[in-house]
């Protein structure tokens, strides 16, 4: 029987021990020394797919506004959208001060990408200059606001979202309300003051929009004399709007009481206006007055009533006379009919004894 052959041990380098420093791939991935080319590959492509898919995750969250980030102040515009705010009480903003101070900021603005990263606000213009303000006194904690990136697809969906902002958390004045309408249509963003008014204030009712409407007979009359707008009433913006509409003597009195009067505070404003509204309406019941005393008084004198058409199918007898002064006959088959200023109850009387004499 033949001697078997002894076979010599088997080669176990590959099966050694994997160190404990492992080299890092320019990828960021780890790999093993004498790993299987394909396992590597496959676990590289497997990594990175994941990696890819995490970072679209991110991306469709920013630009879906899921995603909150920190901007730098001197990337955003305040000045992006006319804001519909004209002004911002002094204390209100000094309690959101506090607040942000306090608590940190709560709720993010919301802004649109510019290009260049740069960013327009749309809307917290509040929350944006209390930033700004705490950033200028030397918080630089406050260099960057935390904001959501929105992505409207038409400027009027800019002035919506602004609008709608404040809307629900600070209620706009009746001019405000206005004026943002009238600046939008100004600005390109909508047709008409009625579509600007229908989309920027769908939810509103239709009795609220009309208040509104209103108020825009005084943005046009005297937007650029108003100091105080906001602190119009809408029982005297109605009364003002009124008398606005119809009436470009009442804009002119308007404008000359406003040119030529100081106000430094909003309470002499709105004497201004009331003072001038009162003016102008007793001036008008004045000139109704006049015109009612030079009026000569209607006549007292029964009209004549229209002479009846001749009936032409009445056969010979139908037809049309003046037999006498001031009186008119038609007559027609059977039927005779006197008209005119001669036809008095003398007549009648006179007519009714000859009748009875033909009896």
């Amino acid at each position: 029987m033949a001697k078997r052959k002894r076979l010599s041990p088997a080669q176990t380098d590959y099966l050694q021990a994997v160190p404990a420093e492992l080299e890092t791939k320019s990828a960021g991935l780890s790999a093993l020394p004498g790993r299987a080319p394909v396992a590597q590959v496959a676990g590289e492509a497997s990594a990175a797919a994941a990696l890819e898919d995490l970072a679209g995750e991110v991306r469709r969250a920013r630009d879906e506004g899921r995603m909150i980030q920190a901007i730098p102040l001197d990337r955003i515009e305040a000045g992006y959208l006319v804001r519909d705010r004209m002004l911002a009480d002094e204390e209100d903003l000094q309690a959101l001060a506090c607040s942000i101070l306090a608590r940190g900021q709560q709720t993010p603005i919301e802004v649109v990408a510019l290009g260049e990263d740069r960013y327009g606000l749309l809307s917290g213009w509040r929350r944006l200059t209390v930033f700004q303000r705490l950033a200028d006194s030397g918080e630089a904690r406050f260099a960057a606001i935390q904001a959501i990136l929105r992505q409207p697809e038409t400027a009027a969906d800019a002035y919506l979202a602004m609008v709608e902002e404040n809307e629900i958390r600070v209620g706009l004045s009746y001019y405000e309300r206005a004026r943002i309408a009238a600046k939008a249509v100004e600005q390109g963003a909508f047709a008409h003051e009625k579509q600007a008014l229908l989309s920027l204030f769908t939810t509103a009712s239709r009795a609220k929009r009309s208040k509104i409407r209103a108020f825009l007979e005084i943005y046009r009359a005297a937007d650029d004399l108003l100091r105080f707008p906001m602190a119009i009433s809408e029982r005297l913006g109605l009364a003002l709007a009124k008398a606005l509409e119809p009436s470009f003597a009442c804009r002119a009195s308007l404008r000359q009481a406003l040119e030529h009067t100081s106000r430094k505070t909003a309470a002499e404003e709105i004497a201004v206006l009331e003072t001038a509204l009162t003016t102008w309406r007793s001036e008008q019941s004045l000139e109704a007055g006049l015109e009612t005393e030079t009026r000569p008084a209607p006549s007292t004198a029964v009209a004549p009533a229209p002479a009846p058409v001749p009936d032409p199918g009445a056969g010979p007898l139908s037809g049309f006379e003046r037999p006498a002064k001031g009186i008119d006959m038609a007559y027609g088959g059977r039927t005779v009919t006197l008209t005119g200023p001669g036809v008095t109850d003398a007549f009648r009387a006179r007519l009714l004894d000859w009748l009875k004499t033909q009896v």
